[in-house]
């Protein structure tokens, strides 16, 4: 089965990643980007298991995202 886990830094956590890559869109005259956040995206290939969703939520708490900053999303397909 494929896993497509989505992390996102929460509302009002700071992105200096993220600025700085808006910055150099500027920088390039792409004037229409407003704001950049940055975040990670993990694709996987799981087993087919009745708990597979919680057990990459699981995953997403204990290791794939800081969630005192970080948000995630998970897709099983």
């Amino acid at each position: 089965m494929r896993a497509k886990v989505y992390v996102t830094l929460k509302a009002g956590v700071h992105d200096p990643a993220g600025k700085a890559v808006s910055g150099g869109l500027q920088s390039l005259g792409y004037s229409e980007v407003k704001e950049v956040r940055i975040g990670k995206f993990f694709e996987m290939e799981i087993e087919d298991r009745p708990d597979a969703e919680a057990r990459l939520r699981e995953m997403c708490e204990k290791l794939l995202a800081n969630t005192v900053i970080e948000r995630f999303r998970v897709e099983l397909g």
